[in-house]
């Protein structure tokens, strides 16, 4: 990761990590799941329909498992994060990703900052981009310390998010679909996508303008 501090006035893309960055069709929330499942039944002694049914609730409820867990349960974070957002079997289904590397290679640093956005745990969130060979591409996962949503770009697979961002005033939102995914009936980003490619014609001042011969670069 690499920030530079010199230039804290640029606005800020974030990226989602989970289904964004990567397909869902890797169904790592389909594993995800069933290690909570498994943490509920065995954490606070269920049986299955009981634990898929509190584990629905606290996700309905809170927009995460753990916050219900947390506190209701007083579970310890750092240890449901080892036994399950830790435990995936990433590397079965996640490598490294040519084309989403050149599409944020293309992104102009001199006019944006890159930021990770997830709700998991940092471990979770720098295993992914490592396995899909991007990890050294963005600036960091902590506070962006930025206060005009003006300035602030987001990408995000969840409508829940998206419609979040658009409150809080980052106008610049889009959401990714899958390819099979039908269109959204009430819009609720200023973009929808279905690739991550076509952020490139969301967003064309924030990439790298082309040099004669194709080569890309900043004209300075």
């Amino acid at each position: 990761m690499k920030y530079d501090t010199a230039q804290p006035e640029l606005p800020v893309f974030f990226f989602d990590i989970d289904n964004c960055l990567y397909s869902r069709s890797k169904r790592v929330h389909d594993m995800m799941k069933v290690l909570i499942n498994k943490y509920f039944r065995e954490k606070l002694d269920l049986d299955t329909a009981d634990a898929r049914s509190l584990h629905e609730t606290y996700y309905k409820n809170y927009g995460l498992a753990l916050e219900g867990l947390v506190r209701h349960h007083k579970i310890d974070p750092l240890e449901y994060n080892a036994q399950v957002d830790d435990a995936l079997p990433l590397e079965d289904v996640l490598h490294p990703d040519p084309e989403l590397r050149r599409l944020i290679e293309d992104i102009d640093r001199y006019k944006v900052r890159l930021w990770l956005f997830t709700n998991a745990y940092v471990t979770h969130g720098m295993r992914v981009v490592k396995l899909l060979g991007i990890e050294d591409l963005f600036d960091a996962m902590q506070e962006a310390s930025i206060t005009d949503p003006s300035r602030c770009y987001f990408v995000d697979d969840s409508t829940i998010n998206c419609e979040a961002a658009i409150r809080f005033g980052w106008e610049k939102t889009v959401q990714k679909l899958e390819p099979g995914d039908p269109e959204p009936t009430i819009p609720v980003a200023l973009h929808h996508i279905r690739s991550l490619e076509e952020l490139r014609v969301c967003f064309p001042e924030l990439f790298k303008e082309k040099k004669a011969g194709g080569i890309k670069g900043k004209f300075v």
